[in-house]
Parts: C-alpha cells; sequence; structure tokens
C-alpha cells in the first residue's frame, strides 16, 4: 500500500500475524515495513504511519543524503558500472569517445533504461504463462524508493536501476508485482504466492536491501 505524507508518497509494506501491536521499521533501502496484528485495517495502518509522519520523512531524507554521498562515479572508459549483476568498463556498455561526463550519464542512463526494458520484457514473457497472471502494461521509471509497483488497474511499473541487478534478482522483482494482481495488499496470502513461486524470495530481497545503495548512477 501506499500512504501519502505531505510531498512524499511512500511505499509500505504490510507483514500481518498473530502479533498484539503494530510496529514499523524503515529499512535501508527506504522501504518501510509495518508488521501488523491479523485483521488490522487499512486504514488504521495508514493512520499509524501519518502518526511517525515527520520522523520517517526526516529519516528518508537521510537515507537520500546517504545515497547521494555513494553516487560518485569515474566518468571515463574504465570506470566500472554494474549491469546484471556484474561490473563493466564504461566503454563496454556505451560509446564514450568525444563524450562529456554530462552526456556520458545521460547515455548510460538511456543505456540501463533500454536494457531494464528487454529484461522485463522477457520475464514477464516467461512468468506470466507459468502464473496464469496478465498484467495490461508495463513502464520503466526512475524511483528512488521502489523497486517495482503495480496499481489496481493492473499496470506495473520497474525501477530503471534494476538493470544493475542479477538477472535472479530481477526475477524476484517481477514475481512479486505479478502476485499484486492477486493479492493488491502483503498479506499472508500474498507472500504464501510469492513463495510458492519462489522460495528463496528472502534472499533476493535481502540482496536489494543490502546493495541497493550501489546500484547507482
Amino acid at each position: 500500500m501506499r500512504v501519502q505524507l505531505n510531498d512524499h508518497e511512500i511505499e509500505v509494506h504490510v507483514q500481518y500475524g498473530p502479533r498484539k501491536k503494530l510496529t514499523m521499521q524503515l529499512e535501508a533501502n527506504g522501504h518501510l515495513t509495518v508488521k501488523a496484528p491479523n485483521g488490522t485495517s487499512d486504514d488504521a495502518i495508514a493512520s499509524a504511519v501519518r502518526q511517525h509522519g515527520a520522523q520517517i520523512v526526516k529519516q528518508l531524507s537521510a537515507i537520500e543524503r546517504a545515497k547521494e554521498d555513494h553516487k560518485i562515479r569515474e566518468y571515463e572508459d574504465a570506470g566500472k558500472f554494474l549491469h546484471l549483476g556484474k561490473y563493466y568498463e564504461l566503454h563496454e556498455l556505451i560509446e564514450t569517445e568525444g563524450r562529456s561526463e554530462e552526456e556520458l550519464r545521460l547515455q548510460l542512463k538511456k543505456f540501463y533504461f533500454a536494457s531494464c526494458k528487454n529484461v522485463i520484457a522477457e520475464r514477464l514473457k516467461m512468468y506470466q504463462p507459468r502464473m496464469k497472471a496478465k498484467a495490461k502494461s508495463f513502464d520503466i521509471v526512475e524511483s528512488v524508493t521502489k523497486w517495482g509497483s503495480c496499481s489496481s488497474d493492473k499496470k506495473l511499473t520497474f525501477n530503471y536501476r534494476l538493470a544493475m541487478a542479477p538477472v535472479e534478482v530481477i526475477d524476484y522483482v517481477v514475481v512479486h508485482e505479478l502476485c499484486h494482481l492477486f493479492h493488491m495488499n502483503h498479506d499472508r496470502s500474498f507472500w504464501r504466492l510469492v513463495g510458492s513461486i519462489m522460495p528463496d524470495y528472502k534472499e533476493k530481497e535481502a540482496f536489494l536491501s543490502r546493495y541497493g545503495g550501489q546500484m547507482t548512477l
């Protein structure tokens, strides 16, 4: 679910269970996880998040500043950049001759957008028949808070930075969003479905939490 906090719309991952009270944890990747008692309504969860809105926004700003500190890159032929889980020299990914640093940055971003679109299309083609799921459309976007999303009208979006991740991690995000076609919330049924398709999904989540900050331009 998504909750609006002033000018910020944040993605909230909800985990239901046999607990007595609601707890929240903002992870290093900027994802907010809410652990709620079974039967807690979306309105109650959103209200609880808004009560801590100022603190959450402050922590998100700190996370974004930390990400900026890791964004220093050498935009030269031998500069190292991630693509599908491996490091490549810049000239192996795009044409570098005669281009300024800003031009190289823009061309590299275009490369990642195109690569991500191709990989996502391929993985959707593989997983949709297997899951008997059909998205209305998908798009590649730029986001600092989420790797993918699924709207109520079955439109999927994926973060272009996924092109930097290993294919098996991209697969997890694809499966995650396809599962939202059946379950819009992160309830037990949702996670059971994810687990039935990808039993080791927690390892993929851990990868994104640990290394997502390095997947930047």
